[in-house]
């Protein structure tokens, strides 16, 4: 396993004109991690036990011993900090997220605090870092209209309508497995399974030949609700903590064998990847934007014609071993983490503490705004041409990263952390 950090472009410590370490509140201006973004993880210091976990927070290429630091000036969050997991502060609610916000921003800009927890920062480069919350459920949906057409075309070329007949009066989406979600950096073993190539009487086991990425943002629920109550699109707010980007790997061979008639299983379930950052929603304001045109009229639970605007100006990037393929933007998903967190629950199912779901595949209408290589190589009919040879599927050694930016307050850039995955034969 390596570390989120190894391929960011912020993971040296920033040094002043004299070559000295500058201290850890002297974040360059436009560092995508500066005051106005602070992200969550979890982290171990260098050196410590490995069993030693503690919240962090990230500050440019810092990350500060949140915990350590409540303690140190007598907050009355220290419970929630001082944890080896984010999920107590998740349950707490959004006053308190609000209020820890507050809180850390004033650590990390008022000088004099300065003194107290300047000791309290380690150098982003030493530690290892951690799932940050304990998953609880994970449902993935699939919400992207122009991902939804180009996979349609792809399998049913002769259709009159490239969507199904349900695409765009619900959230589709499937019920993952909560413990093959693992953090950035964790490799992925090339799964084994059922295959049947076309034209074979039967069909084989083995390795996955068709090993695929779906480019992903997930919701990390914070607040819980009883069986029974449906959540409305006005509370999103006050059950998703933060979101981070999420690579929900796919086997397309073992996929398409075994999804008829009850959808993604074993193709879908051997591992999904996470950052080990959550970048709080109040990080994400200035990101805010309205949702593509509804082009069919929503049932009320889904109606948000009369809400705040759902949508986020997210900016993503893939890179494949270092070389950028695409550059899918979240703004063009047709349907909202609200529209879904409103239909995950409509039947009455409950949230928990660390229900983590996946927006789906992003993908815009450019070519090179493909979300995953199924449609980048329109299902290996078109291999990618890049400096290490072709690809049309991945191959064992290749890495995998996925980075966003967000706009920020006052014209900054919002950084989400990287999530990377190394492919290693099964």
């Amino acid at each position: 396993m390596w570390r989120d950090h190894v391929w960011s472009d912020h993971n040296d410590v920033q040094e002043s004109e004299a070559g000295h370490p500058m201290p850890p509140f002297d974040v360059p201006e436009g560092d995508p991690f500066g005051p106005h973004n602070l992200p969550y993880g979890v982290f171990t210091p260098a050196g410590a036990d490995p069993s030693e976990r503690r919240v962090g927070v990230r500050l440019g290429d810092q990350v500060l011993d949140a915990g350590a630091a409540a303690l140190a000036l007598g907050s009355p969050y220290a419970s929630l900090l001082a944890q080896p997991t984010l999920n107590p502060l998740l349950a707490a609610g959004r006053t308190a997220w609000s209020d820890v916000r507050r809180a850390l921003t004033a650590w990390v800009t008022v000088p004099s605090h300065q003194e107290v927890i300047e000791p309290l920062f380690h150098p982003l480069s030493s530690v290892t870092l951690h799932l940050p919350f304990e998953v609880a459920d994970y449902v993935d949906f699939y919400s992207s209209e122009h991902h939804a057409r180009n996979v349609g075309s792809i399998f049913r070329p002769d259709a009159a309508d490239s969507l199904t007949p349900n695409w765009k009066h619900l959230p589709i989406g499937y019920h993952g497995r909560a413990g093959t979600v693992v953090v950035s950096g964790t490799d992925i073993v090339r799964p084994s399974g059922q295959r049947k190539p076309p034209g074979d009487q039967a069909p084989v086991f083995g390795p996955s030949v068709r090993l695929d990425i779906e480019a992903e943002v997930g919701f990390v629920v914070g607040v819980p609700s009883p069986m029974g109550r449906p959540v409305p699109l006005s509370e999103f707010r006050e059950h998703v903590f933060g979101l981070c980007l999420l690579n929900d790997w796919s086997a397309r061979d073992i996929q398409a064998w075994e999804y008829v008639p009850l959808g993604p299983f074993l193709g879908k379930s051997f591992a999904t990847s996470v950052s080990a950052w959550i970048t709080p929603l109040e990080a994400l304001e200035a990101a805010r934007v309205a949702p593509p045109e509804r082009t069919h009229p929503l049932l009320p639970y889904l109606d948000d014609s009369g809400e705040e605007p759902g949508g986020y100006d997210l900016r993503i990037s893939v890179a494949l071993n270092g070389h950028v393929i695409s550059e899918p933007p979240f703004s063009t998903m047709y349907w909202t983490a609200a529209q879904q967190l409103a239909h995950m629950t409509v039947n009455g199912a409950g949230l928990r503490t660390g229900d983590l779901y996946g927006s789906g595949t992003v993908s815009g209408p450019g070519e090179r705004e493909r979300g995953s290589l199924l449609e980048l190589t329109w299902n290996g009919r078109d291999p990618l041409e890049l400096p290490d040879g072709k690809r049309a599927f991945l191959e064992d050694g290749d890495v995998v990263t996925l980075s966003a930016w967000a706009p920020g307050p006052d014209g900054t850039r919002v950084g989400l952390g990287e999530v990377s995955g190394r492919i290693v034969a099964g």
